[in-house]
């Protein structure tokens, strides 16, 4: 998948929607839209890392020796 490209926003989109109502409806706390969003922002930004170390190693043709 490449990084920051048409699927790469809509599943960031989809992750956010989820996280955001899982902890919306969940949550019965006087602050549960503040705690929602950055629940939501960090696992966006957690898939957005996850891609870029996984995109990082992609082309790579030396792979190391002796990896077991």
């Amino acid at each position: 998948m490449k990084l920051f490209g048409k699927h790469h926003l809509i599943i960031s989109a989809i992750t956010f929607v989820i996280l955001f109502l899982m902890n919306y409806i969940g949550n019965d706390e006087a602050d549960k839209v503040q705690r929602a969003l950055m629940i939501a922002v960090s696992g966006v930004i957690g898939l957005t890392l996850g891609l870029i170390i996984m995109n990082k190693g992609k082309n790579d043709k030396t792979p190391p020796h002796n990896f077991d």
